[in-house]
């Protein structure tokens, strides 16, 4: 897989960086400018209620838009786990690719 690319564990999907992505469309989706102009994002990831989610969705993209990370973890961030494997997880992973879609809506991520 190329550093532009990645994937959450358990996932089929791949995704890359869009290679017409701008800096704007970052901020509006909702991501934040970290250490060494990073942009990352945390979004709660649950079937019911942000307020009591299971899973965090961070996706990280680096200052000239070359590497993609992303992982999904636990309520602390620390942990990557695999919401396919788990039990009861189908609304997260509907969540999840609702999430993921709005990305490649706002021309940040592109499924390949």
């Amino acid at each position: 897989m190329q550093e532009n690319q990645a994937q959450v564990l358990g996932d089929t999907d791949v995704y890359e960086i869009a290679p017409d992505i701008k800096k704007y469309s970052l901020m509006d989706a909702g991501f934040v400018e970290g250490r060494n102009d990073h942009f990352k994002l945390s979004r709660p990831i649950s079937g019911t209620s942000p307020y009591d989610a299971r899973y965090l969705l961070k996706i990280t993209i680096s200052d000239e838009f070359k590497r993609l990370r992303m992982a999904i973890t636990d309520k602390s961030g620390l942990h990557n786990l695999n919401i396919y494997k788990g039990k009861d997880t189908k609304d997260e992973i509907d969540d999840y690719k609702f999430m993921m879609n709005f990305l490649e809506q706002k021309d940040i991520l592109i499924k390949k």
